[in-house]
């Protein structure tokens, strides 16, 4: 009997449904967890600064940087965490993203809903 079969009936799995230790069953992915839930600051970009250097881009430890030909046209906010490495590295002279305190967004937002 299969362990989702035993699942369904209710019933815990024994040890001996328990894959074996050191063995992979799938390919694991950071792309199916959103991370960015516990984001305190939040990257916001200026589209019209941004001169598309992609140094946010190369130095974006999560990926979250969206790129569309050649060009960076957002950020993945389900997977950027706020570290703001992209804020630090995008060139002082455009200054495209600036780091904002996630609850300043929230009160924009639920300020913007009222009206």
């Amino acid at each position: 009997m299969k362990t989702s079969e035993k699942d369904l009936e209710g019933n815990k799995p024994g040890w001996h449904d328990l894959p074996r230790g050191g063995l992979i069953l799938e390919p694991g992915s950071a792309a199916r967890y959103k991370t960015g839930d516990w984001r305190t600051l939040r990257p916001v970009r200026d589209a019209e600064k941004c001169r598309n250097c992609m140094l946010c881009w190369i130095y974006c430890p999560d990926g979250a940087i969206i790129v569309e030909d050649g060009k960076v046209v957002g950020i993945d906010l389900d997977h950027c965490k706020g570290c703001g490495i992209c804020a630090r590295e995008c060139p002082p002279k455009a200054g495209a993203i600036a780091m904002v305190a996630e609850s300043e967004l929230r009160e924009k937002d639920a300020s913007a809903k009222a009206e």
